[in-house]
C-alpha cells in the first residue's frame, strides 16, 4: 500500500451530485477514504469559494452564504480533511440582469498543493475529483514524480464531463456511480 492525497474540486462535485445524483447528500469524509483506497489517506484537500453576498447582502445571499459557511466549517471537523477557498469573480451579467461568477485561485491552489507534495515525496498516489483541464499541468508534474494519478469524474447527461484530454492523461478513471453514491451518502440534516 501506498500514501494517497485526495484533491477535491467542490463546484464540480456539487455539478456532478445535481446533475447524476440529484438528491443525494455525500459524506466527505466517506468520499475520501473510498477515492484513496487501498491506499493510506494522508489527507483530503476540498477547494470551494464562498457564495457571493452583495453590499449590503439580501436576505437570500445571507442564508446561501451562512449556510454554505456552516458546511464548510464542519469540513474542518472532519479528519484529515483541508479546506482551501478561492474566491468569486463577477465575469458578466446576463440579459436578465443576473449576474454570473466564476471561482479564481482555485485550480491554481490545487495543482499548487499537487506538485508540492508529489515533488517533496509524500506521497503515492493522487485521487483527482474534477472534470476541469486546467489541471492537467498539475497531473503532468505529479506523473512525472512517479505518482499514480486517479481521475474520479461524473457524466454530467448531456455535457462533455470531464475534459477528454484530463481523462486520457490520468492512469486510473472511476465514475462516481449511483452503488458509490449509496455507500458514501450521509442523511439530510434538518433545516
Amino acid at each position: 500500500m501506498g500514501v494517497c492525497a485526495v484533491y477535491l474540486d467542490a463546484g464540480y462535485i456539487e455539478k456532478v451530485l445535481m446533475a447524476d445524483h440529484p438528491g443525494s447528500y455525500i459524506d466527505y469524509g466517506k468520499l475520501a477514504l473510498a477515492m484513496s483506497a487501498p491506499n493510506d489517506l494522508l489527507r483530503a484537500y476540498y477547494y470551494n469559494c464562498l457564495p457571493y453576498q452583495s453590499n449590503p447582502p439580501t436576505v437570500e445571499e445571507k442564508q446561501r452564504y451562512d449556510k454554505k459557511f456552516k458546511f464548510i466549517e464542519a469540513l474542518n471537523y472532519v479528519p484529515r480533511f483541508q479546506v482551501r477557498l478561492g474566491q468569486l469573480a463577477h465575469i458578466a451579467t446576463d440579459a436578465s440582469g443576473n449576474k454570473i461568477f466564476q471561482q479564481k485561485r482555485v485550480d491554481l491552489m490545487l495543482g499548487v498543493d499537487m506538485a508540492l507534495l508529489a515533488g517533496k515525496g509524500k506521497i503515492t498516489a493522487v485521487a483527482l475529483f474534477t472534470g476541469d483541464s486546467d489541471t492537467i499541468p498539475a497531473v503532468e508534474a505529479v506523473k512525472q514524480e512517479g505518482v499514480l494519478v486517479t481521475l474520479w469524474h461524473g457524466v454530467l447527461k448531456g455535457q462533455q464531463s470531464p475534459s477528454r484530454d484530463l481523462y486520457k492523461l490520468c492512469d486510473e478513471r472511476v465514475e462516481l456511480t449511483p452503488e458509490i453514491v449509496k455507500k458514501i451518502t450521509r442523511p439530510k440534516t434538518a433545516k
